[in-house]
């Protein structure tokens, strides 16, 4: 079954979420996985594009934003309201939303900013999660 974790934000600034998103995808590149970031809008995705190249000095993590089946073999992929082919490993989800895809993973991690409007929708996707009976685990950070 699908592990999932919350990570609860106490940075308020609306960069907190994706620049969280990018420490968690190195630590996760680095330990081998593979990686799937869904993004909440197609300006995020572009802000995730060129974070994950600046998001600390010296950074490089190898990634591409997703556009079908041929992109699979990126150890990172990016994608905004589309369903990746073959991945299976560890989605980062930035939306506001749980993609209906989450269970092909074998880890979901969810971040979950400090503004009242991210906490809401932060609280919606623990339910969904918590009534469908995953194991949740919480991050306060």
């Amino acid at each position: 079954m699908t592990q999932v974790d919350f990570y609860i934000l106490q940075d308020g600034a609306p960069e907190a979420p994706p620049l969280f998103a990018c420490r968690l995808v190195e630590k996760a590149y680095k330990q081998g996985h593979r990686v799937y970031i869904n993004a909440d809008s197609a300006a995020q995705l572009r802000q995730l594009d060129d974070l994950l190249w600046t998001f600390r000095a010296g950074s490089f993590l190898p990634h591409a934003v997703y556009a079908g089946a041929a992109d699979a073999e990126q150890p990172v992929l990016l994608g905004h309201a589309v369903e990746p082919d073959g991945m299976a490993d560890v989605l980062v989800n930035l939306d506001s939303a749980v993609p209906p895809w989450f269970g092909r993973f074998s880890r979901v991690a969810e971040p979950v900013g400090a503004g009242e409007a991210a906490r809401s929708a932060g609280r919606a996707r623990y339910r969904f999660y918590q009534d469908r009976g995953y194991t949740l685990n919480t991050h306060k950070l």
